[in-house]
């Protein structure tokens, strides 16, 4: 973590008292909500809801994997299923992404959150939008501060004009925003757009018997 300032203590003091605010929200909401200060901490968190020995689905997320998540699990023996290992086939990283639904515990981000704590995602083949209404075990979603907006519209927009461009960059896709690194005025209507399907989350899902869905609100920024 950077050195800490009287200016980053202030930003800090601040997350803590909005998070508060938004835990509140959330556990409203049907979440079971969590703030931790650093990725560190967080890390450590989801290491205490995932079970030894439990299968977990991570789809495509940048958070999760600069949380170190995903070798600290198999690490510890669990199952990680992904469907971005570089050495999968296209058949395979399809199967991977059914599989992924299907694991013990779904673990993921999210591209944006409202300070009422409505979960705001954009998709481009859906897998992990799907993933994140219906899965079979635990939900535990890892969301940074940084990705706080006022309010549903704000979300969206975040997400198409922060989020997307870089993530276009990450996988080589030939969209408008990958180019000028913003979103398209008028829209990215193309077979490379990653802007196709759009999941507000106003309230938790409908768990599978004894399930939850988790939120972990982090203090430093993690992901795009």
């Amino acid at each position: 973590m950077k050195k800490e300032t009287p200016m980053s203590k202030a930003v800090l003091n601040n997350y803590r008292n909005l998070a508060e605010t938004m835990s509140k929200e959330l556990a409203r909401r049907g979440h079971v909500p969590f703030y931790c200060e650093t990725a560190e901490e967080a890390l450590a968190k989801v290491l205490e809801l995932i079970p030894e020995g439990a299968s977990v689905g991570i789809p495509g997320t940048v958070t999760i994997r600069e949380l170190g998540a995903v070798d600290a699990l198999v690490a510890r023996g669990n199952r990680v299923v992904h469907h971005w290992d570089p050495s999968f086939t296209p058949q395979q990283r399809d199967e991977a992404r059914f599989e992924e639904m299907n694991c013990d515990a779904l673990l993921v981000s999210s591209n944006a959150i409202t300070k009422e704590g409505v979960l705001v995602n954009i998709d481009g083949s859906g897998n992990r939008v799907a993933a994140m209404c219906w899965s079979r075990g635990d939900r535990i979603f890892v969301v940074s501060m940084n990705k706080v907006c006022p309010d549903i519209e704000s979300a969206i927009a975040r997400v198409r004009e922060c989020a997307t461009p870089p993530n276009a960059l990450r996988l080589g896709c030939k969209t408008p925003c990958a180019v000028t690194g913003c979103h398209a005025k008028n829209g990215c209507v193309s077979p490379a757009s990653l802007c196709r399907a759009v999941l507000i989350t106003e309230q938790a899902p409908t768990m599978p018997s004894g399930k939850k869905s988790y939120v972990i609100l982090v203090g430093e920024p993690l992901g795009y």
